[in-house]
């Protein structure tokens, strides 16, 4: 079958082997020794899904959207691979630095701004040359120069190229067309459906890590961050992708066969 995506969801081919990349954090030294090895080992039928949280934290983050546009150039390349076949989940990261550019809208902006950069959007903002106080100063006088300044923040993304359009093609969950493997950020909500997820995805993750089979028939869920620091875990119905990047950790992909079974690992 061939895959498919709306504005919520993307469906990867099942089938073959996928490589799930766990949260990035803005570690583009990292991203570029994992890509080297992940490249290695890719086989014929592979797919590879980022599973958010790409922004944020680290140092480099224009690195790493850099890093993430050529790897998916490269892959594209290999002869019988689709565009599907390469997938970005949406992380808590992605989903404030989309809110910040509704911030004019808010209430209280300064709050809202001084919170997002607390976690972890100061560093993605500086990625673009922007200080914290400097921002700060420019959303302290009115609705009107707080969209001023946001057209500026989105000018400054549109001098790298493909930036915005990766972080546009990002979606909330990704899942297999056969319906065995789901993909997901960080959290669920087990008392719903997929469809009516809202922000569980990255803000449900001890729900998520609490969750024991069946949920809606998937034989793996596969998650990229763990914001209490676990550590990487493949083995149980809940596998968690996250060694700890941009929090003095390792950066880890984990390739999964098509019934969710643990594969192989990378470390960088």
């Amino acid at each position: 079958m061939g895959c498919a995506t709306n504005e919520r969801f993307v469906t990867i081919r099942s089938g073959g082997r996928i490589w799930a990349v766990g949260a990035i954090h803005g570690e583009a030294s990292r991203l570029a020794e994992l890509h080297g090895g992940i490249e290695e080992r890719f086989e014929a039928g592979d797919r590879i899904v980022y599973l958010g949280n790409f922004l944020g934290h680290g140092r480099e983050v224009a690195a790493t959207l850099d890093e993430m546009v050529a790897f998916r150039s490269a892959l594209l390349a290999v002869p019988h691979m689709n565009v599907c076949d390469v997938a970005y989940l949406r992380g808590s990261q992605e989903e404030m630095w989309q809110k910040l550019f509704r911030l004019h809208l808010s209430v209280e902006p300064a709050d809202v701004l001084t919170w997002m950069m607390n976690q972890g959007v100061q560093q993605t903002l500086a990625a673009y040359g922007w200080g914290a106080a400097q921002a700060q100063e420019r959303i302290g006088n009115g609705s009107q120069e707080i969209a001023r300044w946001l057209g500026e923040v989105r000018a400054r993304m549109e001098l790298y190229p493909g930036h915005q359009e990766l972080l546009a093609s990002v979606r909330q969950a990704a899942v297999t067309d056969d319906g065995a493997l789901l993909f997901v950020n960080s959290g669920l909500d087990p008392s719903r459906p997929i469809d009516a997820q809202r922000d569980a995805f990255w803000w449900g993750a001890d729900q998520l890590a609490q969750l024991t089979p069946p949920y809606a028939e998937y034989k793996k869920i596969i998650r990229g961050f763990d914001p209490s620091q676990g550590g990487v875990s493949l083995d149980g119905y809940v596998a968690t992708v996250d060694g700890g990047a941009g929090f003095g950790g390792t950066l880890t992909a984990a390739c999964f066969d098509a019934e969710g079974r643990a594969v192989d690992r990378i470390d960088t």
